[in-house]
């Protein structure tokens, strides 16, 4: 199995486990992080996503002052960790968003934007 796959299993896990914690699935707040989180509502996740982008950026910087490479990717994991949590409470899951990913590969990133732009 190639690495991408790999990686596409490991995140379908990762997604299964969040949907089995969610609490409409008998996830308990208090023995599950994450029932804890989609208990309290979306702003407690997105708080978390927004303290773990801050954390991968100052990871990334600190790479760039010659900081050990683990480090951003612990941050990163952190953010996509939490990113995969909303998207369980919208009751999205990574396909979704490789699938978006797909939709936009070989695009221009510039055209792509624009086109955002013009239909807003």
């Amino acid at each position: 199995m190639n690495q991408s796959m790999d990686a596409m299993d490991a995140l379908g896990r990762l997604a299964a486990v969040i949907e089995s914690r969610k609490p409409c699935n008998g996830g308990d707040p208090g023995g599950s992080y994450v029932a804890r989180l989609l208990t309290k509502g979306p702003d407690a996740f997105l708080k978390k996503i927004g303290e773990e982008a801050t954390e991968t950026v100052m990871a990334a910087k600190d790479v760039d002052h010659g900081a050990d490479k683990s480090k951003l990717v612990y941050e990163v994991a952190d953010l996509w960790f939490h990113c995969m949590v909303a998207l369980a409470h919208y009751d999205l899951s990574p396909a979704d968003v490789v699938a978006e990913l797909e939709r936009r590969e070989g695009t221009s990133g510039i055209v792509e934007k624009a086109a955002r732009k013009e239909s807003a």
